[in-house]
């Protein structure tokens, strides 16, 4: 059985506690406290990881059931002695796989974290590279956002293929002028509902494509799979479509906060700019640099349009509103490749308005007072930190999450007011992120 993430490992508890004393996460800024007096409620936890079955299935590890894993594993110790050697092969398969690419932070206090949110990327990650967002049924499909981030940090962590294939299941899915509706069934069927498209899906897909692509050698960048050239090509043509070659800003759509919009986003908006510039890199690298420069120029003039748009309120969630949200991490390193103007600023004023009791969090400012904290929200907020030369703030969100991981290590959605973990388990967006956030400290010599 894996450590319960209510026993993380001393210097983890040590960087919790340098956050409560550098007021990081902790007191009342400007009278938060008293919100904090709003009635808190309770969600249960669903799953406390995805577990592979001796034949290969996928099971959610339910709390209290009394299963437990293989050491080292997302396979389940099974209860036959005739199923021991299947069980044991598959578990000698993710060890192998942990051991032929890298865990970012090895050897400093994040290490368990990150070696568990890669074997849960890699048992939610389907054959055909359906990469599922959770384990329940509720969030068992692939989202493109969440998929984009799952194959970057696939690619980062020495396991390009799996990356590519992420990426190709999306090409796959893609309508032919680029549009991607806000979630795919797994076996690549089509959409599960009528829930429709979210913009934000072209811009997150190409920045990860020249994420993914980025971790490659230099010959394999200039002649990348077809279909992810395709892939690359659609999404690109999405955003020119969406933007007027960056002329504009894109119409409102639903966002990651997954609820309709009637106003533009942020959440939108800035995921599109980080795709014109990454699509940028991808062209110049397979040498048409005449389609690079277009993007190029588009990426300047949106970057503006945003700037003046939402850079003089100071990056609010909405174009016509005042309350900010966890896009503002969006117009930074790494989505960005400078940060806007202002936008640390914003940051630094969103990480104090969020913030909830159990330490972590809200999706933005504007967000009910249910005493809730979200672990993708403050994984964004630990990725951006080190990907800005802010290593001690990184480290102290990254010792949260690890602090609230559930008994069997996987990154919950959700971490209620007394610090239990909550809804599903594993998140693949937020094991992503603190794959992402641990090899963005590695890189700056951070950790």
């Amino acid at each position: 059985m894996l450590r319960p993430a209510s026993r993380p490992d001393r210097a983890v508890r040590r960087l919790a506690a340098g956050v409560l004393t550098t007021g990081l996460l902790a007191g009342s800024v400007g009278g938060s406290a008293l919100l904090w007096r709003s009635r808190h409620i309770t969600v249960p936890l669903l799953s406390e990881t995805v577990a592979l079955t001796p034949d290969g299935g996928r099971t959610l590890l339910l709390p209290g059931d009394g299963r437990s894993l293989l050491p080292g594993t997302r396979v389940l110790r099974p209860s036959s002695p005739s199923d021991l050697p299947s069980a044991l092969r598959l578990a000698a398969g993710q060890r192998a796989w942990l051991a032929a690419g890298t865990v970012p932070g090895t050897g400093g206090p994040f290490e368990p974290m990150v070696r568990d949110a890669l074997l849960d990327l890699r048992t939610m990650t389907l054959e055909n590279g359906a990469s599922l967002a959770g384990g329940p049924g509720k969030w068992r499909y692939v989202w493109p956002r969440d998929a984009s981030f799952a194959a970057v940090a696939l690619a980062r962590s020495g396991h390009p293929d799996d990356a590519m294939a992420v990426l190709g299941y999306l090409a796959d899915l893609q309508a032919w002028d680029g549009r991607l509706q806000a979630r795919y069934l797994p076996d690549g069927s089509g959409p599960p509902d009528d829930r429709g498209v979210q913009e934000d899906g072209a811009g997150w897909v190409l920045w990860a494509t020249g994420q993914v692509l980025a971790a490659m050698p230099d010959a394999e960048r200039a002649r990348p799979p077809l279909k992810v050239l395709q892939l690359a090509e659609r999404t690109s043509a999405r955003i020119l479509a969406l933007t007027q070659d960056g002329t504009r800003l894109p119409p409102p759509s639903s966002d990651y906060w997954e609820v309709p919009e009637n106003s533009l986003t942020l959440g939108i908006v800035a995921p599109l700019l980080a795709g014109l510039e990454a699509g940028a890199a991808v062209f110049t690298d397979v040498g048409r640099l005449a389609y690079a420069g277009r993007l190029t120029v588009a990426s300047i003039r949106l970057r503006a349009a945003v700037e003046a748009a939402f850079g003089a309120r100071g990056y609010p969630r909405h174009l016509d509103g005042d309350a900010l949200d966890a896009a503002v991490t969006f117009v930074l390193p790494p989505f960005q490749q400078l940060p806007l103007p202002g936008a640390e600023a914003a940051w630094s004023r969103a990480a104090r308005v969020m913030r909830r009791p159990g330490g972590g969090l809200a999706p933005g400012e504007g967000w009910k007072r249910d005493g809730i904290s979200w672990t993708p929200e403050t994984a964004l907020f630990a990725l951006t930190a080190a990907s800005t030369g802010r290593p001690a703030e990184a480290r102290a969100w990254m010792g949260w999450l690890s602090q609230h991981r559930t008994a069997s290590g996987s990154l919950p959605e959700k971490v209620l007011s007394n610090g239990e973990p909550a809804a599903v388990a594993p998140l693949a967006w937020t094991a992503a992120l603190v794959v992402l956030a641990a090899d963005a400290l590695e890189r700056s010599n951070g950790s």
